[in-house]
């Protein structure tokens, strides 16, 4: 059975989990209302997907 031979420090801890870090979403521009919104994601100004309405303007309205 695998034993460590030492305790790992806590500068060797903290190095191994230094590169783990939140980063910003890839945002890109509209091309229905030019609203800069998330890739890949409906967007949440006009309610278009891909050239294509899916969500209804009575639905964006009743927010």
């Amino acid at each position: 059975m695998a034993v460590p031979k030492g305790k790992t420090s806590k500068q060797r801890t903290a190095t191994r989990y230094a590169h783990y870090k939140a980063t910003m979403p890839t945002l890109v521009e509209c091309p229905h209302c030019h609203q800069m919104m998330q890739a890949h994601r409906v967007c949440g100004n006009c309610g278009y997907y891909d050239k294509v309405e899916v969500v209804p303007e009575e639905t964006k309205k009743a927010k």
